[in-house]
């Protein structure tokens, strides 16, 4: 990463920040959400092509497509025009929380499978440049580190365990 490249608290000032100094632009989002879809469906069209040469199933290469699709296109541009090299850093957020509370499908099963996409795409990502390898093995890691406790968590919600209505 380059220096300038680096986040720092420093950049602002925080004690005379107002909240007009902030204004939002829904016809500059939407813009920057259509520009950042586009550029998604190049990099789900490499991937589709990837899934073919490997010979996969229709059914299988659908079900990846669809679940990445979703995680690149709605939750990444949800409420930010995120990049789809942002998504390795987003992941425990979106499994961890948004899947299991915001939607309306999550089971342990579906856990894994959408993180065996996820993890497939971002592969095939890094195989052709897209994002370095650094950031795919951060993502493999979180997965890996967090898949019991996503699964948990997720049966406990659709349980209906009282822990997750607290706050909702």
């Amino acid at each position: 990463m380059k220096k300038e490249d680096e986040f720092s608290l420093d950049e602002f000032d925080l004690e005379n920040f107002e909240i007009e100094d902030f204004k939002f632009d829904k016809s500059e989002y939407d813009k920057q959400c259509k520009q950042q879809q586009l550029t998604n469906s190049e990099y789900l069209e490499i991937f589709e092509n990837d899934m073919k040469k490997a010979n996969l199933a229709n059914s299988t290469i659908r079900r990846h497509r669809s679940n990445v699709d979703f995680y690149i296109n709605t939750y990444l541009l949800r409420e930010d025009s995120l990049k789809m090299s942002d998504g390795t850093f987003m992941i425990d957020m979106f499994l961890g929380y948004f899947f299991i509370r915001k939607c309306m499908w999550p089971t342990p099963g579906t856990i894994k499978t959408t993180a065996a996409s996820i993890k497939k795409f971002y592969k095939c990502m890094a195989e052709h440049g897209y994002i370095e390898n650094s950031s795919y093995n951060y993502l493999c890691n979180e997965i890996k580190e967090n898949m019991e406790s996503w699964q948990r968590e997720c049966n406990e919600y659709n349980n209906g365990s009282e822990y997750f209505y607290i706050d909702e």
